[in-house]
């Protein structure tokens, strides 16, 4: 079952092939903290060799929901006064760092494609999510629910939405991008 629904597709001219994506809710609220990301159809890329950065400030984690591309190496710094233990038992990645302050010296490495929940055993309120996909193509949307995906070259594309609260595994939507192309397109979810 589709779980969202392509609305409007306009395409603009501009140098740069960008795709931008407003998704927004069954009552047109916007979005916050939705994964967008465009998988190349008949193109793998090799994993990514970057580090990213979750963060723990006054018991939250900081970003709520971090995207990145297979291969990714995330640090887990504790800017807090107060210890935390991180750890996830999903399926994409099985993890738990021991309780710490500061940075552990070793960041986690996400080599395979999925959603990692999170949790500190120590402090059951703090939830957040790593999004791991097979692509550089990918935005998380801010507040007013917009993600801007920079440099998507020209081809055919599967578009995929998560959300925190999706139940079911993204459906795609095809999508075909032109050379220096400008594609602004709204999703609608349905929650």
């Amino acid at each position: 079952m589709r779980r969202f629904l392509l609305l409007l597709l306009m395409p603009s001219f501009a140098s740069a092939a960008t795709l931008v994506v407003d998704v927004r809710d069954a009552r047109g609220a916007a979005v916050a903290d939705a994964v967008v990301y465009a998988l190349p159809e008949g193109r793998q890329f090799p994993p990514a060799s970057r580090t990213a950065v979750m963060d723990q400030k006054n018991r939250t984690f900081i970003p709520h929901v971090l995207a990145v591309q297979t291969g990714t190496a995330v640090r887990f710094p504790n800017s807090d006064d107060i210890r935390h233990q991180v750890y996830s038992f999903s399926s994409a990645k099985t993890f738990q760092l021991p309780l710490y302050k500061g940075t552990p010296a070793n960041p986690v490495w996400f080599d395979k494609s999925g959603v990692v929940s999170l949790g500190c055993n120590i402090h059951d309120r703090m939830s957040a999510y790593i999004v791991i996909v097979d692509t550089p193509h990918f935005g998380v949307t801010k507040k007013n629910g917009r993600a801007e995906v920079p440099t998507v070259g020209a081809g055919r594309y599967a578009l995929h939405v998560w959300y925190p609260e999706m139940k079911d595994e993204p459906a795609a939507v095809p999508l075909t991008l032109a050379a220096a192309d400008r594609k602004e397109l709204t999703v609608t979810i349905r929650k």
